[in-house]
């Protein structure tokens, strides 16, 4: 018979690590004799199924940051580490693999392929990944009904509104179930209703358990996340929990 001990441990809940963890990440970027340091230090953590801002005005290095969460380019110094992996240690094709698997993307531009369908944008990523035509079919489906446009999935881009393309966008960052979703101004090519529109999309997926990082220069439009990250001059200015209800 297991002694309690043993018990206790057994049904003690699996700790996992944070999906984001960033430790003293600087980027220094050289213009010939020139160097300016974009980040200065930054650490910070972000836990499984969070939902935070990351905000600042122009120049204050939150798209350099934003780059690097996403993978998209590497620190001068400092680590980072993605579901407790070492970003650090991953070549290019690792880097690939991150992007295309455990990074959901949603950009200011949409970035459909007017040609294909709300479903073929969607299937991209499973093609990169080598995912059969069935299964990429069987998901891309699934993530459209997920957003909403389960009636739209024949439709084309330019069949669509500004805000239902935002929408495949989602549905095709969410289609490889990454472990983050990372908007970049997400809204800032819609109009209020549309914005609105979309940035329940995010309540919802937040409410679902999704990992969340929204970059903005808007208070209005961070208020709906959980958590506020402010960015100056290339460092965090404030770290504000429980913004949003």
């Amino acid at each position: 018979m297991a002694s309690p001990a043993a018990v206790t441990a057994a049904i003690r809940p699996i700790a996992t690590a944070p999906v984001i963890e960033l430790d003293a990440v600087r980027k220094v970027y050289s213009t010939g004799a020139m160097e300016v340091e974009a980040l200065r230090g930054v650490s910070l953590s972000i836990e499984q199924g969070e939902y935070v801002a990351l905000m600042g005005p122009s120049g204050s290095g939150k798209s350099t940051l934003m780059h690097i969460l996403g993978c998209l380019d590497v620190p001068t110094s400092g680590e980072y580490r993605l579901a407790g992996e070492d970003v650090g240690a991953m070549d290019e094709i690792d880097l690939a693999e991150v992007r295309n698997r455990r990074i959901g993307f949603v950009f200011q531009q949409f970035n459909l392929l007017p040609s294909l369908t709300a479903q073929r944008n969607v299937e991209l990523p499973l093609s990169y990944a080598g995912v059969s035509r069935e299964r990429r079919r069987r998901r891309a489906r699934e993530a459209l009904e997920r957003v909403g446009l389960g009636d739209r999935v024949e439709h084309r881009p330019g069949e669509l509104s500004g805000g239902q393309q935002q929408r495949v966008a989602v549905a095709r960052a969410l289609v490889c179930d990454p472990a983050l979703l990372l908007a970049d101004e997400p809204t800032g090519n819609l109009d209020s209703t549309a914005s609105e529109d979309v940035l329940r999309l995010f309540d919802e997926l937040h409410q679902q358990g999704r990992t969340v990082v929204l970059i903005t220069h808007e208070a209005e439009i961070a208020e709906h996340a959980a958590r506020v990250i402010r960015i100056r001059d290339g460092a965090i200015a404030s770290d504000d929990l429980g913004v949003a209800s």
